[in-house]
């Protein structure tokens, strides 16, 4: 049986992919184990973007690659008829609701992060034990504060309780959450802003007008984009946050296949258009 070079592509493609989607469950039991800690007598509703925007950003953007990939490399010109064009957007226009909820939710969590306290009568975590506090490794992830674990968890003397929770941080941990949490925003404004220009790309390709300024407008715009997306995986990666760091980069590979069906779409425009001017030219 031959494999060509072709397959092999599609293969590791749709693989990628299929690992974003398996990332979606990997945010939700973070996000879960973590509910535990921060909404202690249950989760309301308008509180459920708070609690589960990465699980809830991922599986939109999931199915908004899903539907990028239809509309790019799966249908053909011929079968875009009304119907699958207006479900196509549709489908579209419903990820980009949830996909601008979750950012409010990123947002929300940064904020959460400015109302956390100083602790002053506690300058020792061990005197926490008694009363089962845990400590923030990071937002998602809580440590309960254990006789074993007390002295080893931080040895700072001072520390900050997370507004309205059973859970304290040293003034280094907040630092450093809190700018984890500034890069889940701008890394969500930003890919928000990527998609646009997609979005874009696939409207003037359609209309056959991508190219020229336009085209040198999009692919500058997507570079120094793309840079910011990198930058922010790569944060994630001397952070330690693995998850975060893998989705990321996992993420700027489907992106790259998205970008790559959108040239080749674009090819195939062109020399349909030459083979129709030289057979008129016949």
């Amino acid at each position: 049986m031959n494999i060509s070079r072709e397959n092999v592509f599609q293969l590791f493609k749709y693989t990628v992919y299929a690992l974003l989607t398996l990332n979606v469950y990997l945010f939700f039991a973070e996000e879960w184990a973590a509910a535990s800690h921060r909404f202690v007598n249950g989760i309301a509703l308008e509180d459920i973007i708070e609690g589960f925007a990465a699980s809830i950003d991922t599986a939109a953007w999931v199915v908004l690659l899903l539907m990028f990939e239809l509309e790019t490399y799966v249908l053909s010109d011929e079968q875009f008829s009304r119907r699958v064009t207006w479900t196509l957007h549709g489908i579209r226009a419903t990820c980009y609701a949830f996909i601008v909820y979750a950012f409010y939710g990123y947002v929300s969590k940064l904020l959460f992060l400015f109302n956390a306290v100083p602790l002053a009568i506690v300058s020792d975590l061990c005197s926490l034990v008694a009363n089962q506090w845990a400590y923030a490794v990071d937002f998602d992830e809580y440590e309960v504060i254990t006789a074993a674990n007390c002295s080893t968890v931080s040895t700072a003397t001072s520390f900050f309780q997370l507004s309205g929770l059973t859970a304290v941080v040293d003034a280094l941990g907040l630092r450093d959450i809190t700018r984890l949490a500034w890069v889940d925003v701008i890394n969500s404004a930003v890919w928000l802003l990527v998609v646009m220009v997609l979005e874009l790309d696939v409207f003037f390709q359609e209309k056959n007008r991508l190219e020229g300024m336009i085209l040198r407008v999009s692919n500058a715009s997507k570079f120094a984009l793309y840079s910011l997306l990198l930058l922010a995986a790569i944060y994630w990666g001397l952070k330690g946050d693995f998850v975060d760091f893998w989705d990321a980069f996992l993420w700027l590979v489907a992106f790259a296949f998205i970008e790559l069906n959108v040239f080749e779409w674009r090819q195939e425009s062109l020399e349909q258009q030459a083979e129709a001017q030289s057979a008129g030219a016949a």
